[in-house]
């Protein structure tokens, strides 16, 4: 009966681990990042009317604006430094356009 044992402690430590990873392996497929592109960020979404977000800097006269200010040198963006879209922290389910800008854009570090 020892013989037996050692396989069947094996297989209660393997099926506790299964369990603790079934959680996070159906988090890591829910994930829409993981499964498609997240959508663009509408210009009449109110947090990006709020932040007078714009999707390029061209010809923008706002007072808080300074040339050269654009999403892509933002500390809230998450994407590619040439990326044309990419990921903000400010809006955690759109895409934000690279050349952008909103008033709430802070030199990154």
């Amino acid at each position: 009966m020892s013989g037996n044992t050692p396989s069947r402690r094996r297989f209660i430590i393997n099926c506790a681990l299964v369990a603790s990873a079934l959680p996070l392996g159906a988090r890591l497929l829910d994930n829409p990042a993981l499964a498609q592109d997240k959508p663009r960020l509408p210009l009449d979404n109110p947090q990006a009317r709020a932040l007078n977000y714009v999707e390029t800097t061209e010809g923008l006269e706002h007072p808080a604006y300074k040339p050269g200010s654009v999403c892509t040198n933002c500390q809230f963006w998450t994407g590619g430094p040439d990326d044309a879209w990419g990921g903000c922290t400010l809006f955690p389910n759109y895409d934000v356009a690279g050349p952008g800008w909103c008033t709430a854009w802070a030199k990154k570090a």
